[in-house]
């Protein structure tokens, strides 16, 4: 054991002297990352008078809620006129707003569109639903109707101008489907039951999700509509003298159809001759609109179609809301993404606020003065 001791100290003394005589390599240090800095926009090319900075309240919009228009409109057909622009921007990875704002002021034009027109809001709502009819859930979520056909206005009786109609066989002729009183006399083999006053107001809105008592939630989405033109009933509940203008809120008339819900509320309701169709998707979990696209919330808008084109992308500036609590303004760049059978005119839009009960609220209190510019690229020149 000693013989074995002392030959390990010999050996520990022998390689403690080869480390003294060795250099000591010091530690590489590696120098702090310098932060990549951020890429740099000139001054935008675009002529005075078309620019963004031109638009009132441009200073003070939102990017996040601009990038999510220019994004859904670079989806819409892979972005049409736009996809030079969502090619530059699939490039950029952006890291402030002022970078989004830079990018946009660079990439386009405004294109005022003369006169003013009214801007109203819309959301897809939450209802609860049950699989069987009671006294308060007395109201079928109607399919598409097997009857319910489109045919050209020519062939209508009496004959339209209207490229499509729609429209129900009788005998020989084509004549307009059914008002919204008379479906509601129609007998419905319905897989889901709602509130009268939420599926009409469902039928407003264009879709909804409906929740079941057993947890589970269904989308209702938009399937097909009667023709007959809209007709607002606010304006039947204040000519009888019901509500006050300025509380025409769609929380005020929501509440009035529940607190007066039969042949009261019902008489109210089929003022407005209009009535939509629903197709339940179980799976679906993101509101789409006309497009076909998930509606990204504050940022997309309802449009007429035979006015403006779909996928477009507009400055929106409305003010002066006609209704009590609403917001004083909305200036933003919003993506056309959907339709709505009340929304028509050249100046007109519906702005898709969101979902659930707080988008509702705000949904049912806009109705503004509005103003609209056309945003295009800019390509120089």
């Amino acid at each position: 054991m000693r013989l074995r001791s002392g030959f390990a100290l010999g050996l520990l003394a022998l390689l403690v002297a080869a480390c003294a005589e060795r250099p000591v390599t010091p530690p590489v240090v590696t120098p702090p990352k310098t932060p990549e800095t951020p890429p740099v926009y000139l001054p935008t090319p675009v002529p005075e008078g078309a620019r963004l900075s031109d638009l009132p309240g441009w200073e003070n919009t939102d990017p996040f809620i601009a990038i999510e228009a220019l994004r859904a409109t670079c989806q819409y057909k892979k972005g049409r006129q736009y996809a030079p622009v969502c090619a530059d921007m699939a490039r950029q990875d952006f890291e402030t707003p002022q970078q989004i704002m830079a990018f946009l002021n660079v990439h386009f034009r405004v294109e005022k569109v003369e006169g003013q027109g009214l801007l109203t809001g819309y959301f897809v709502p939450d209802y609860d639903a049950q699989l069987t009819r009671d006294a308060e859930f007395s109201q079928p979520v109607r399919t598409k109707p097997a009857d319910l056909v489109y045919v050209p206005g020519s062939q209508m009786t009496p004959a339209s101008s209207a490229p499509k109609v729609a429209a129900r066989r009788l005998g020989d002729l084509y004549v307009p489907y059914f008002t919204r009183a008379e479906i509601e006399q129609l007998p419905a083999t319905a897989q889901y039951y709602m509130r009268p006053e939420d599926y009409f107001f469902m039928q407003l809105q264009g879709s909804g999700f409906l929740d079941l008592p057993d947890g589970k939630r269904v989308y209702a989405a938009y399937a097909a509509d009667n023709g007959w033109p809209f007709v607002g009933i606010a304006k039947t509940l204040t000519e009888r003298g019901i509500l006050d203008k300025t509380q025409t809120s769609g929380d005020n008339i929501h509440a009035w159809l529940a607190a007066h819900r039969g042949p009261e509320a019902t008489e109210i309701m089929n003022a407005n001759p209009r009535y939509g169709f629903f197709a339940i998707q179980p799976d679906q979990t993101e509101p789409v609109g006309a497009s076909g696209l998930a509606l990204p919330s504050g940022s997309a808008i309802a449009i007429d179609p035979t006015q403006n084109d779909m996928g477009d992308l507009f400055w929106i500036d409305a003010d002066a809301g006609a209704l009590k609590d609403s917001f004083p303004a909305y200036q933003r760049m919003v993506a056309a993404l959907d339709t709505g059978g009340a929304i028509k005119g050249k100046i007109r839009a519906d702005l898709y606020v969101g979902h659930g009960q707080h988008a509702g609220s705000e949904a049912g209190r806009i109705k503004h003065t509005l103003r609209m510019w056309r945003l295009v690229p800019y390509t120089g020149g």
